[in-house]
């Protein structure tokens, strides 16, 4: 699953930079590579325990 993750955010960032370097009306190919960068980036930030939780356990 964390390769998933992985292959969001390079798939993303790929589509994102093609339709970049393509010109033309690709915008609807930029937003959805941007969109698929901020989901795997999102899935992978979810998984990163908090510093305040970290504290709460010391305490």
């Amino acid at each position: 699953m964390k390769y998933l993750n992985y292959f969001l955010i390079l798939l993303g960032a790929f589509v994102a930079m093609y339709s970049k370097t393509v010109g033309g009306e690709n915008q609807f190919f930029l937003i959805g590579g941007i969109v698929l960068l901020m989901i795997g980036i999102y899935r992978i930030a979810k998984t990163v325990p908090s510093r305040n939780d970290e504290d709460d356990r010391t305490l």
